[in-house]
Parts: structure tokens; C-alpha cells; sequence
């Protein structure tokens, strides 16, 4: 089996609604998020798949959360907040932003977005062998949470 990872760093903030000490305030993380990704024969460029493609695919969602606030969408200051920096803040819908839930959603998407790079809708070309493995979502330099499908 090969594998490939993919990290891409950026600075978001969060707040988590059911936190009983200071995690309940506003903080921020520089966040590392890793994008392990298998097959178990490599392409005709002998790569898993090129690490562009992943950027192309993963890019845009990600950015979103660059210098953005998360937030759980039953917090009682979530419309506050939405109102006073629009699509800065990211809803998580009746869920907190826990680096586990951020592990998950970006699974989520990744996978989604590995589909459409299968079926071609992106540039960079992505066989059906390639599979998903897991998402890491590094909170800080010391403590990580990770999703798969398995």
C-alpha cells in the first residue's frame, strides 16, 4: 500500500459552547490539517496521486477556515457574532467545533471532493483506485484528534 499525506496550516479560531473552563471564550489554534490518501499501485507518473490535486480539490474549503471563528449554531451569541462578521464565522449546526468534529467535516468533504476528482471534474487527474484514508486535525503542536471512514 502507498500513502500520501497532504498538510495544509492555517489560523482559526473557535469557541466551544459546552466546555465548562476557558475553551467556552473565543480562542485561536494554528491548526495543521493532514489528508492521508492510498492506493495500493501507483499511476502512470508513479505517484498516489499528484499533491496538486488535492490543493485543487481541498483548496477553497479550506481557506474558509483561515482567520475565521467556528462556532456551534445553538451558542446563544452565534447570530451576534454572524451579524458582526458574516461569512467569517463557520456554523457548525448544533454541534461545537471540536477538533474532532473539524476532523470529521473535512473527511467529509475530502471525500466528497475525491469523487468529483475521479469523475474529472478537476484538472488534475485522480484514479478510482485512490481511497480516503484519514483526516488529521493537529490543535496544537502536542494534541491531535483524526476521523476515518473505518
Amino acid at each position: 500500500m502507498y500513502r500520501i499525506c497532504k498538510r495544509i496550516e492555517l489560523e482559526s479560531g473557535h469557541l466551544l459552547s459546552k466546555h465548562p473552563g476557558n475553551c467556552q471564550f473565543p480562542h485561536g489554534h494554528t491548526r495543521s490539517v493532514e489528508m492521508v490518501f492510498a492506493a495500493e499501485e501507483l499511476d502512470a507518473n508513479d505517484m498516489v496521486m499528484d499533491f496538486k490535486a488535492i490543493k485543487e480539490m481541498l483548496g477553497d474549503f479550506l481557506t474558509r477556515f483561515d482567520h475565521a471563528l467556528c462556532m456551534n449554531t445553538d451558542d446563544p451569541n452565534y447570530e451576534t457574532f454572524r451579524t458582526a462578521y458574516g461569512d467569517r464565522v463557520i456554523p457548525f449546526t448544533s454541534k461545537d467545533p471540536t477538533s474532532e468534529v473539524m476532523a470529521r467535516t473535512v473527511f467529509i468533504q475530502a471525500s466528497s471532493a475525491l469523487a468529483d476528482a475521479i469523475e474529472g471534474k478537476y484538472a488534475y487527474p485522480v484514479r478510482p483506485s485512490v481511497r480516503l484514508e484519514r483526516v488529521r486535525v493537529w490543535e496544537t503542536s502536542s494534541s491531535w484528534a483524526e476521523y476515518s471512514a473505518h
